[in-house]
Protein backbone atom coordinates (compact mmCIF):
# COMPACT_ATOMS: atom_id res chain seq x y z
CA UNK A 1 0.00 0.00 0.00
CA UNK A 2 1.24 3.39 -1.12
CA UNK A 3 0.63 6.54 1.63
CA UNK A 4 -1.57 8.95 -0.29
CA UNK A 5 1.07 11.84 -0.65
CA UNK A 6 0.32 15.84 0.31
CA UNK A 7 -1.31 17.20 -2.40
CA UNK A 8 0.28 19.77 -5.16
CA UNK A 9 -1.21 22.82 -4.71
CA UNK A 10 -3.68 23.26 -7.82
CA UNK A 11 -5.34 26.43 -8.20
CA UNK A 12 -9.42 25.98 -7.90
CA UNK A 13 -11.28 26.20 -11.20
CA UNK A 14 -12.52 29.82 -11.77
CA UNK A 15 -15.39 30.25 -14.79
CA UNK A 16 -12.68 30.19 -17.30
CA UNK A 17 -11.04 27.74 -16.42
CA UNK A 18 -14.07 25.52 -16.82
CA UNK A 19 -15.06 27.23 -19.87
CA UNK A 20 -11.76 26.59 -21.65
CA UNK A 21 -11.91 22.55 -20.62
CA UNK A 22 -15.01 22.22 -22.29
CA UNK A 23 -13.94 24.18 -24.73
CA UNK A 24 -11.01 22.00 -25.02
CA UNK A 25 -12.30 18.71 -24.68
CA UNK A 26 -15.60 19.66 -26.31
CA UNK A 27 -18.31 19.51 -24.01
CA UNK A 28 -21.01 20.87 -23.32
CA UNK A 29 -23.27 20.56 -20.18
CA UNK A 30 -26.05 18.34 -20.10
CA UNK A 31 -29.09 19.18 -19.80
CA UNK A 32 -30.49 15.76 -19.37
CA UNK A 33 -28.05 14.98 -16.58
CA UNK A 34 -28.28 18.15 -14.54
CA UNK A 35 -24.86 19.17 -15.41
CA UNK A 36 -24.26 22.60 -13.80
CA UNK A 37 -20.35 23.39 -12.77
CA UNK A 38 -19.12 25.07 -9.47
CA UNK A 39 -17.44 27.89 -11.18
CA UNK A 40 -17.05 29.57 -7.28
CA UNK A 41 -14.00 28.97 -5.38
CA UNK A 42 -15.75 30.55 -2.55
CA UNK A 43 -18.25 28.32 -2.73
CA UNK A 44 -16.54 24.45 -3.16
CA UNK A 45 -14.49 25.87 -0.24
CA UNK A 46 -17.29 26.70 2.45
CA UNK A 47 -18.84 23.03 1.21
CA UNK A 48 -15.47 21.45 2.04
CA UNK A 49 -15.49 23.72 5.40
CA UNK A 50 -19.44 22.57 5.93
CA UNK A 51 -18.93 19.30 5.67
CA UNK A 52 -16.39 19.15 8.38
CA UNK A 53 -13.59 17.31 6.12
CA UNK A 54 -10.32 17.47 6.95
CA UNK A 55 -6.61 16.41 6.22
CA UNK A 56 -6.69 12.05 5.65
CA UNK A 57 -10.63 11.88 5.75
CA UNK A 58 -12.06 9.12 2.97
CA UNK A 59 -14.67 10.96 0.41
CA UNK A 60 -16.85 10.03 -1.78
CA UNK A 61 -17.58 12.41 -4.25
CA UNK A 62 -20.50 12.05 -7.00
CA UNK A 63 -20.38 13.78 -9.77
CA UNK A 64 -17.44 15.05 -9.72
CA UNK A 65 -17.41 17.26 -13.11
CA UNK A 66 -14.62 19.30 -13.64
CA UNK A 67 -13.27 18.33 -10.23
CA UNK A 68 -14.34 22.00 -9.13
CA UNK A 69 -15.72 20.17 -5.98
CA UNK A 70 -12.82 17.41 -6.18
CA UNK A 71 -9.66 20.24 -5.85
CA UNK A 72 -10.89 21.63 -2.99
CA UNK A 73 -11.33 18.45 -1.01
CA UNK A 74 -7.92 17.42 -2.09
CA UNK A 75 -6.41 21.13 -0.75
CA UNK A 76 -8.29 19.69 2.64
CA UNK A 77 -5.97 16.95 2.42
CA UNK A 78 -8.88 14.66 1.86
CA UNK A 79 -8.37 11.21 -0.08
CA UNK A 80 -11.53 11.08 -2.76
CA UNK A 81 -13.19 8.19 -4.90
CA UNK A 82 -14.95 10.01 -7.64
CA UNK A 83 -17.81 8.37 -9.73
CA UNK A 84 -18.90 9.95 -13.20
CA UNK A 85 -21.23 8.82 -15.21
CA UNK A 86 -19.97 11.04 -18.39
CA UNK A 87 -17.19 9.67 -20.17
CA UNK A 88 -15.58 12.99 -21.51
CA UNK A 89 -16.05 14.23 -18.17
CA UNK A 90 -13.98 11.44 -16.89
CA UNK A 91 -11.30 12.89 -19.67
CA UNK A 92 -11.01 16.07 -18.69
CA UNK A 93 -10.99 15.28 -15.09
CA UNK A 94 -8.45 13.24 -15.50
CA UNK A 95 -6.54 15.95 -17.06
CA UNK A 96 -7.36 18.14 -13.95
CA UNK A 97 -5.85 15.66 -11.62
CA UNK A 98 -2.97 14.94 -13.10
CA UNK A 99 -1.35 11.72 -11.73
CA UNK A 100 -2.49 12.86 -8.21
CA UNK A 101 -2.09 9.23 -6.28
CA UNK A 102 -4.81 10.21 -3.83
CA UNK A 103 -7.75 9.84 -5.86
CA UNK A 104 -9.34 7.20 -7.49
CA UNK A 105 -12.24 8.39 -10.48
CA UNK A 106 -14.49 5.61 -11.01
CA UNK A 107 -16.55 6.09 -14.65
CA UNK A 108 -19.80 4.50 -13.40
CA UNK A 109 -23.61 5.11 -13.06
CA UNK A 110 -24.04 6.24 -9.49
CA UNK A 111 -27.57 4.84 -9.57
CA UNK A 112 -26.44 1.43 -10.51
CA UNK A 113 -23.16 1.23 -8.21
CA UNK A 114 -23.00 -0.61 -4.99
CA UNK A 115 -21.98 2.25 -3.07
CA UNK A 116 -21.54 0.40 -0.13
CA UNK A 117 -18.39 -1.25 -1.55
CA UNK A 118 -17.18 1.55 -3.18
CA UNK A 119 -14.26 1.91 -0.68
CA UNK A 120 -12.40 -1.70 -2.34
CA UNK A 121 -11.48 1.23 -5.09
CA UNK A 122 -9.24 2.75 -2.45
CA UNK A 123 -6.82 -0.16 -2.71
CA UNK A 124 -3.59 1.72 -2.89
CA UNK A 125 -4.08 4.81 -1.28
CA UNK A 126 -3.60 4.76 2.41
CA UNK A 127 -1.47 1.83 4.74
CA UNK A 128 -4.26 1.36 6.95
CA UNK A 129 -8.39 0.63 6.06
CA UNK A 130 -9.56 3.91 5.76
CA UNK A 131 -12.53 5.04 8.26
CA UNK A 132 -16.17 5.40 7.06
CA UNK A 133 -16.28 7.60 4.34
CA UNK A 134 -18.24 10.80 4.17
CA UNK A 135 -19.88 11.68 0.82
CA UNK A 136 -19.82 15.19 -0.52
CA UNK A 137 -21.31 16.15 -3.86
CA UNK A 138 -22.65 18.19 -6.19
CA UNK A 139 -25.53 16.28 -7.01
CA UNK A 140 -27.63 16.49 -9.85
CA UNK A 141 -31.03 17.18 -9.17
CA UNK A 142 -33.15 14.33 -11.02
CA UNK A 143 -31.05 11.61 -8.88
CA UNK A 144 -30.48 13.73 -5.64
CA UNK A 145 -33.03 11.63 -3.51
CA UNK A 146 -32.84 8.62 -4.76
CA UNK A 147 -28.93 8.89 -4.76
CA UNK A 148 -29.03 9.89 -1.21
CA UNK A 149 -31.82 7.36 -0.03
CA UNK A 150 -29.36 4.81 -1.39
CA UNK A 151 -26.65 5.92 0.29
CA UNK A 152 -28.13 6.27 3.68
CA UNK A 153 -29.38 2.57 3.48
CA UNK A 154 -25.66 1.34 2.90
CA UNK A 155 -24.82 3.03 6.13
CA UNK A 156 -20.98 3.08 5.60
CA UNK A 157 -20.96 6.87 5.55
CA UNK A 158 -20.12 8.51 8.45
CA UNK A 159 -21.54 11.88 7.11
CA UNK A 160 -23.06 13.45 4.28
CA UNK A 161 -22.99 17.05 2.77
CA UNK A 162 -24.48 17.43 -0.82
CA UNK A 163 -26.04 20.46 -3.26
CA UNK A 164 -29.40 20.30 -4.51
CA UNK A 165 -32.46 22.32 -5.73
CA UNK A 166 -33.44 24.30 -2.66
CA UNK A 167 -36.82 22.69 -2.92
CA UNK A 168 -35.58 19.08 -2.34
CA UNK A 169 -33.37 19.96 0.34
CA UNK A 170 -36.03 21.65 2.40
CA UNK A 171 -38.42 19.05 1.63
CA UNK A 172 -35.81 16.23 2.86
CA UNK A 173 -35.35 18.60 5.87
CA UNK A 174 -38.96 19.72 6.73
CA UNK A 175 -40.89 18.57 9.75
CA UNK A 176 -44.83 18.59 10.57
CA UNK A 177 -46.57 21.40 10.44
CA UNK A 178 -44.35 22.64 7.21
CA UNK A 179 -46.20 22.33 3.73
CA UNK A 180 -43.05 20.97 2.31
CA UNK A 181 -43.40 18.15 4.64
CA UNK A 182 -44.07 14.58 2.95
CA UNK A 183 -43.34 11.04 2.56
CA UNK A 184 -39.98 11.80 1.20
CA UNK A 185 -39.20 14.06 4.77
CA UNK A 186 -40.23 10.81 6.61
CA UNK A 187 -37.93 8.58 4.60
CA UNK A 188 -34.77 10.84 5.56
CA UNK A 189 -35.78 11.31 8.86
CA UNK A 190 -35.87 7.53 9.28
CA UNK A 191 -32.40 7.28 8.00
CA UNK A 192 -30.43 10.64 9.09
CA UNK A 193 -30.97 14.04 10.94
CA UNK A 194 -31.01 16.22 7.91
CA UNK A 195 -30.59 20.00 7.92
CA UNK A 196 -30.39 23.04 5.61
CA UNK A 197 -26.54 23.87 5.33
CA UNK A 198 -26.41 27.07 3.78
CA UNK A 199 -27.67 28.21 0.65
CA UNK A 200 -25.69 28.87 -2.91
CA UNK A 201 -26.37 31.15 -5.13
CA UNK A 202 -27.18 30.65 -9.01
CA UNK A 203 -23.94 32.73 -9.74
CA UNK A 204 -21.93 30.08 -8.35
CA UNK A 205 -22.81 27.88 -11.18
CA UNK A 206 -22.17 27.34 -14.69
CA UNK A 207 -24.37 27.20 -16.46
CA UNK A 208 -26.26 29.02 -13.91
CA UNK A 209 -29.49 27.37 -13.55
CA UNK A 210 -33.41 28.07 -13.36
CA UNK A 211 -33.58 27.34 -9.52
CA UNK A 212 -32.07 28.09 -6.35
CA UNK A 213 -29.95 25.57 -4.47
CA UNK A 214 -28.45 24.71 -0.55
CA UNK A 215 -26.17 22.38 0.84
CA UNK A 216 -28.01 19.77 2.64
CA UNK A 217 -25.97 18.11 5.51
CA UNK A 218 -27.12 14.71 7.01
CA UNK A 219 -26.06 12.56 10.16
CA UNK A 220 -27.04 8.95 9.79
CA UNK A 221 -28.58 7.34 12.80
CA UNK A 222 -29.80 3.95 13.47
CA UNK A 223 -32.97 2.50 13.60
CA UNK A 224 -33.64 1.57 17.19
CA UNK A 225 -37.29 0.41 17.16
CA UNK A 226 -38.92 -2.66 17.27
CA UNK A 227 -41.08 -2.55 14.09
CA UNK A 228 -39.21 -3.00 11.17
CA UNK A 229 -38.32 0.21 8.53
CA UNK A 230 -39.35 -0.93 5.56
CA UNK A 231 -43.13 -2.19 7.13
CA UNK A 232 -42.65 1.62 8.62
CA UNK A 233 -41.96 3.42 5.52
CA UNK A 234 -44.53 1.07 4.14
CA UNK A 235 -47.19 2.84 5.73
CA UNK A 236 -46.21 5.89 5.33
CA UNK A 237 -46.28 5.87 1.35
CA UNK A 238 -49.77 4.72 2.04
CA UNK A 239 -51.03 7.14 4.14
CA UNK A 240 -49.12 10.05 1.58
CA UNK A 241 -50.78 8.96 -1.13
CA UNK A 242 -53.81 9.74 0.10
CA UNK A 243 -52.59 13.22 1.77
CA UNK A 244 -55.87 15.20 1.54
CA UNK A 245 -57.63 12.39 3.28
CA UNK A 246 -57.83 11.50 7.20
CA UNK A 247 -55.62 8.39 7.99
CA UNK A 248 -58.76 5.90 9.43
CA UNK A 249 -59.69 6.17 5.47
CA UNK A 250 -56.22 6.22 3.48
CA UNK A 251 -55.24 3.53 5.47
CA UNK A 252 -58.05 1.32 5.08
CA UNK A 253 -57.98 -1.80 2.89
CA UNK A 254 -60.51 -4.43 1.94
CA UNK A 255 -59.15 -6.53 4.98
CA UNK A 256 -58.36 -3.34 7.10
CA UNK A 257 -61.82 -1.11 7.56
CA UNK A 258 -61.39 2.10 8.64
CA UNK A 259 -62.56 0.96 12.24
CA UNK A 260 -59.40 -0.97 12.63
CA UNK A 261 -57.28 1.84 12.08
CA UNK A 262 -59.41 4.50 14.19
CA UNK A 263 -58.47 1.51 16.78
CA UNK A 264 -54.59 1.35 16.33
CA UNK A 265 -54.77 5.24 15.95
CA UNK A 266 -56.37 5.32 20.06
CA UNK A 267 -53.49 2.62 20.86
CA UNK A 268 -50.60 4.47 19.51
CA UNK A 269 -52.18 7.91 21.12
CA UNK A 270 -53.58 10.00 18.07
CA UNK A 271 -56.30 11.48 16.97
CA UNK A 272 -59.28 9.64 15.24
CA UNK A 273 -58.71 12.41 12.88
CA UNK A 274 -55.52 12.77 12.09
CA UNK A 275 -53.96 13.36 8.56
CA UNK A 276 -50.83 12.04 7.44
CA UNK A 277 -48.59 15.51 7.62
CA UNK A 278 -49.40 15.40 10.82
CA UNK A 279 -47.36 12.97 12.19
CA UNK A 280 -43.49 12.80 12.94
CA UNK A 281 -41.35 9.46 12.30
CA UNK A 282 -42.42 8.58 15.98
CA UNK A 283 -45.73 8.75 15.55
CA UNK A 284 -45.87 6.84 12.31
CA UNK A 285 -43.75 4.54 13.94
CA UNK A 286 -46.17 3.46 16.68
CA UNK A 287 -49.11 3.60 14.48
CA UNK A 288 -47.32 0.80 12.53
CA UNK A 289 -46.78 -1.10 15.91
CA UNK A 290 -49.97 -1.03 16.70
CA UNK A 291 -51.99 -1.54 13.27
CA UNK A 292 -49.39 -5.02 13.66
CA UNK A 293 -50.54 -5.51 17.12
CA UNK A 294 -54.16 -4.92 15.94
Amino acid sequence: MIEPTVPAERPLLTPTAVRRLLAEHALAPSRRRGQNFVIDVNTVRKVVRDAGVAAGDLVVEIGPGLGSLTLALREAGARIIAVEIDAGLVRALTEVLGEDPGVRVIHADALATDLGTLTEHFGGLAAAPPRHPRLVANLPYSIATALVLRALETGVFEHLLVMVQREVGQRWAAKPGDPRYGAVSVKIAALAEARVAAAVPRGAFYPVPNVDSVTVALQPRPWNRDMDRGQVLALVEAGFAQRRKRLRNALARPERAPVVVEAALARAGLEEGARAEELDLDQWAALAEALHAG
